[in-house]
């Protein structure tokens, strides 16, 4: 790949070399400033943390008050892993800096650091599917571009907590920052975008994902286009051009002043598949045209989903100013996350067997991309541990019933359905019995992970296979993931 040029369409931020950044990230006197608060204490700290069991030494813990939970009752806790300092809202017998509510304080500490960190550029992500993964992607190509000064919020630190508690966690001379925004309910991803201030803004793909509360597609892709509301002037809207609501998002990002951006196979994407043939390991070759210019890159995660998804991913990187050659390296040598896509070898009968581990998320659009990965996926037999997709309320049973035909496309020869919302599901494979479907799949509706793993057991795993585990996270099957996953390490 060569290096960056302008692209009419993309806006270029100037990068600049990193040096290395600082071991503390806040004083007490700089927490005292932006929150308004009185330290007890001179400290320094280098993190920030509001859970006491995540608290590392040299953390500020930030003393929460939730409905059912008052994080001033932990103190003790945090300290005795290593706090130096918190912040709380009454006095308390640890080094501390007091404020007149910690959620505000944990607000204005990351508007702070927002503010500070004046040559970071800030890259905002939401969608219904691959939020986690392209985030984690973008940081691993803006990270090897700047050499280590790049940011990002870690785990799925999307909400009204998570992303304040990523900023705040920014230090002063990162070059790039990146954050997830999730959403349940509509309201919740303007005030994310606010909080953020990106200068470029994603929108992963629009899918039936917490379509109880939002009632229609429409609805989502409205919500999700409230990312645009917290751009900077002159901010980048990043939209997928294959998405039936590529129109109506590309309004929103209009009306908010947005330079728009499309990614995708349609003919029309400003950052366009051109070709994708399968590489060693089961990633992609992608060739893909910018407008101004072709490339070629290798991506090692596997599936058609990731294709597109890499699309995305560079538009995200050349908005940002980031290098596209280092953008294509970071892809190339990229692996699976725990919880969403994260591959594992496994002891077989006979053998070893490959685990591919889905058990964080699931919706109706990423069920079927998983299941067409792992259709592709080079294996003796393959075999699916499916869980219940959450939040689709008066359409969980349509949408269940219709895994159906991604089941049967992806030549399962066993599958586990865990979870009462797959009932709907197991009568329509029940349908196929004596049929083309009934003879190739063996199937099983369990209750929970328990007997899941039981399930699993009975039908056995042989050398060669490749066994799939997905699911909504309350299901509970990262259980089993880790039951298959010790009992290799044993």
């Amino acid at each position: 790949m060569n290096a960056p040029m302008a692209h009419p369409m993309l806006h270029a931020w100037p990068v600049t070399s990193a040096d290395a950044l600082p071991l503390a990230l806040w004083t007490a006197a700089e927490i005292e400033a932006a929150t308004g608060g009185i330290a007890s204490h001179d400290f320094q700290a280098s993190g920030v943390e509001m859970d006491s069991r995540d608290v590392k030494s040299g953390d500020v813990f930030i003393a929460l008050k939730g409905e059912a939970m008052d994080g001033h009752r932990f103190i003790p806790q945090a300290f005795e892993k290593g706090a130096v300092a918190a912040i709380v809202d009454r006095p308390v017998d640890f080094p501390h800096v007091l404020v007149k509510d910690t959620t505000e304080a944990l607000h204005a500490l990351a508007h702070a650091a927002r503010d500070r960190a004046i040559e970071a550029v800030r890259i905002g992500i939401t969608g219904s599917v691959g939020k986690t993964g392209m985030k984690e992607a973008i940081f691993a190509c803006l990270d090897r571009a700047s050499r280590g000064a790049a940011h990002r919020s870690v785990r799925s630190y999307n909400n009204h907590v998570g992303v304040p508690l990523s900023l705040a966690r920014m230090p002063a001379r990162a070059k790039f920052g990146v954050f997830e925004m999730g959403m349940n309910h509509a309201g919740e991803i303007a005030p994310l975008s606010a909080h953020a201030r990106p200068h470029v803004a994603l929108i992963t793909t629009i899918a039936p994902a917490h379509i109880e509360n939002l009632g229609s597609l429409e609805a989502i892709a409205d919500e999700k286009s409230q990312i645009f509301t917290g751009l900077v002037p002159g901010g980048v809207a990043i939209i997928p051009a294959d998405s039936e609501w590529a129109g109506r998002m590309i309004g929103h990002a209009r009306a908010c002043g947005a330079q728009v951006v499309t990614f995708g196979r349609a003919a029309n994407a400003d950052v366009r598949l051109l070709d994708a043939i399968p590489a060693a390991g089961g990633g992609s070759l992608v060739t893909a045209d910018l407008g101004d210019r072709r490339i070629c890159y290798t991506i090692a995660e596997p599936g058609e989903h990731w294709i597109v998804n890499s699309l995305g991913v560079m538009a995200a990187v050349r908005a940002a100013g980031g290098d596209l050659a280092s953008a294509g390296l970071a892809l190339a040598e990229m692996g699976g996350l725990k919880g969403r896509g994260a591959r594992h070898t496994i002891p077989a009968a006979g053998g070893t067997a490959l685990l591919i581990d889905e058990s964080y998320n699931a919706n109706p659009a990423s069920m079927r991309a998983t299941l067409k990965a792992l259709a592709q996926t080079p294996a003796v037999r393959r075999l699916a541990v499916l869980g219940s997709m959450k939040e689709l309320g008066d359409f969980a049973d349509a949408f269940h019933r219709q895994l159906a035909e991604p089941i049967a496309e992806a030549g399962l020869a066993h599958a586990i359905l865990v979870g009462p919302e797959m009932a709907a599901l197991a009568e329509e494979l029940g349908k196929g019995a004596g049929g083309s479907l009934g003879k190739a799949l063996t199937f099983a509706h369990c209750e929970g992970p328990a007997e899941a793993i039981a399930a699993l057991a009975a039908f056995g795993l042989a050398n060669g296979d490749a066994v799939l585990v997905k699911g909504s996270n309350s299901v509970g099957l990262g259980r089993l993931v880790s039951h298959l996953t010790d009992n290799a390490r044993a």
